[in-house]
C-alpha cells in the first residue's frame, strides 16, 4: 500500500512539474514590438571611449509612429549595453540568440527603472569593468511579470550604425601591470645588491 501511495504521489509531482514547464513563457526577440526610440551620443567614428572615464548620454522614449496605448503594458524599462557584430567575431560567448534568456549580446545592464511616458535621459559613465569592444545601446520595455514586450536600440536593425568603441581595462592587463611592477622592483633590488657587492670588493682591494 505504501509503495502505491509513493508512486501515486510521484506521478502527481511529475505531472505538476511538466505542467509548469509547459506554462513557462519564453521571450523571443522576433516577437517584440520595435516601439522605443533610443539614442546614444556622442558616437563619433574613430573615437575610442575609455572605460571608467568617458560618458555616454542615453535617451529613450516612445516612437512618434507608435499607436495609441502601445506602451500600456510597459511597467519597467531596462537599458543595456550590447555588443555590435564586429565584437562577436571569434567570440562565441558574445553570440546573439532569439530566445532572450539565452542571448549573450546584451549582458551589461546599465539601468532598470519604472517606465515613464515622457522622454528619459541618462548620463552614463562607461563602467570600468566594460570589456574592450564595439557597442550600441538597447532598451527593453517589460511588463508587470518582468517579460520583455517591446524594445528599441540606438543602431539600425543590422547593428552597423551609430556604434561606439570602448577601450576596457581587463584582468589580463591588470596582471601584466602587476607583473611589470614586480619585475621592476626585482630589477632595482638586484641592481642595489650588485652595487653593494662591488663597493665591498673595491674596499677589500684597497686594503690589500
Amino acid at each position: 500500500m505504501a509503495v502505491q501511495t509513493f508512486l501515486f504521489a510521484s506521478l502527481i509531482i511529475f505531472s505538476s512539474i511538466e505542467s509548469n514547464h509547459g506554462a513557462t513563457e519564453v521571450s523571443l526577440f522576433t516577437n517584440l514590438e520595435n516601439s522605443l526610440e533610443v539614442t546614444a551620443k556622442p558616437t563619433r567614428v574613430g573615437v575610442v571611449w575609455e572605460a571608467g572615464k568617458d560618458i555616454v548620454r542615453i535617451t529613450w522614449m516612445l516612437k512618434s509612429s507608435a499607436k495609441v496605448n502601445d506602451d500600456a503594458a510597459f511597467k519597467t524599462v531596462e537599458v543595456k549595453l550590447c555588443y555590435a557584430p564586429i565584437s562577436q567575431v571569434d567570440r562565441p560567448w558574445r553570440k546573439t540568440h532569439n530566445e532572450l534568456s539565452k542571448d549573450k549580446s546584451c549582458p551589461h545592464l546599465i539601468v532598470s527603472k519604472p517606465y515613464d511616458k515622457t522622454t528619459q535621459s541618462l548620463n552614463w559613465t562607461v563602467d570600468r569593468e566594460t570589456p574592450t569592444g564595439t557597442y550600441f545601446i538597447r532598451a527593453y520595455g517589460t511588463d508587470v511579470n518582468g517579460y520583455e514586450v517591446a524594445y528599441g536600440q540606438s543602431s539600425d536593425a543590422e547593428k552597423t550604425t551609430n556604434l561606439f568603441s570602448v577601450e576596457g581595462i581587463s584582468g589580463r592587463h591588470t596582471s601584466l601591470d602587476v607583473a611589470s611592477i614586480c619585475f621592476s622592483v626585482f630589477s632595482v633590488d638586484s641592481l642595489l645588491v650588485f652595487l653593494v657587492k662591488e663597493k665591498k670588493k673595491a674596499k677589500l682591494q684597497q686594503r690589500k
